[in-house]
């Protein structure tokens, strides 16, 4: 997609079609059906997915995803990063050996418990060990030619918008811009596409139901639950300023991807042409009249 002289990179993502890292999430679907639709949806590139759903061996994801005309942009990377006594570098080394072509690697600050519907409070101590990390992952990936960018994410360490600017104030990261997240922890992703554009180096592209996501910022809903009944929504389907979000990129001059994102919970395998793949094609489309 062109939008002011300007390629729009668009990529796929697995949790769209409810693929998720975490445990008792709903049904997963196969990588051979995700891969199909999302070239039949006229995506050509996607990010990995959770660990376990594309081969490990970069030789192999780099096979399987050649054969659905797919290319790779980088993976989502939950890891520990306040923890004092854990080094999160050994595991993101570990996942960096498996990028292949692939140049963007998404860290999210986890809590160390699985799913996202809580989090601890973080000292000043912790947040100084944070900062660091960062710093440290930035460095070790970019020497083997990888971008990190920090996603801030509900139900991790660095969720609303007072932790989203300790982060931009603290250390060098660039942000995925996720405008769903940003939105249902609080923050303004437009605000902060306008004012800190240069930050910016790889979106997530998510449209969301603002009530819902009031529930969940109140604790009235939690956040599995709030997916579950579709706080994300199909791109204009929501309440989130996607057009503003892309004209302030695009005029900053954002080269960067924009991956589409539906986060969605399965009940079970879709009838084939059905769910999430008429959900991405919604998206498409919306996107395709932004651009113009």
């Amino acid at each position: 997609m062109r939008r002011g002289g300007r390629t729009m990179r668009v990529a796929g993502a697995p949790i769209s079609w409810g693929v998720c890292e975490v445990p008792g999430w709903g049904h997963q679907m196969s990588a051979s059906r995700v891969l199909d639709e999302m070239r039949e949806a006229g995506l050509t590139a996607t990010e990995f997915g959770p660990e376990g759903f594309l081969p490990a061996d970069p030789v192999e994801r780099a096979a399987l995803l050649a054969g659905h005309q797919l290319s790779a942009v980088g993976g989502f990377v939950p890891a520990v990063l306040h923890e004092s006594g854990h080094d999160p570098l050994p595991g993101v080394e570990r996942a960096l050996n498996g990028f292949g072509d692939a140049r963007t690697l998404v860290i999210a600050a986890a809590t160390g418990a699985d799913g996202y519907d809580s989090k601890p409070h973080l000292d000043g101590d912790g947040w100084h060990t944070l900062l660091t990390n960062l710093d440290r992952i930035v460095a070790r990936a970019a020497r083997a030619g990888v971008e990190t960018v920090l996603h801030s994410h509900v139900g991790t360490m660095v969720e609303g918008p007072d932790e989203i600017d300790r982060v931009l104030d603290g250390c060098e990261v660039p942000l995925c811009l996720d405008t769903g997240h940003m939105l249902v922890g609080g923050a303004d992703p437009a605000g902060i596409a306008r004012r800190a554009p240069e930050r910016v180096a790889h979106v997530h592209l998510k449209d969301v139901d603002a009530g819902l996501a009031r529930r969940v910022r109140s604790g009235r809903t939690a956040y599995t639950d709030a997916v579950r009944e579709g706080m994300y929504r199909p791109l204009g389907a929501g309440d989130v300023d996607i057009e503003g979000i892309v004209d302030a990129l695009s005029t900053s001059g954002y080269a960067g991807w924009y991956v589409l994102e539906q986060d969605t919970v399965l009940d079970g395998e879709p009838p084939a042409g059905q769910g999430p793949l008429t959900d991405v094609r919604t998206s498409l489309d919306y996107l395709s009249r932004v651009a113009r």
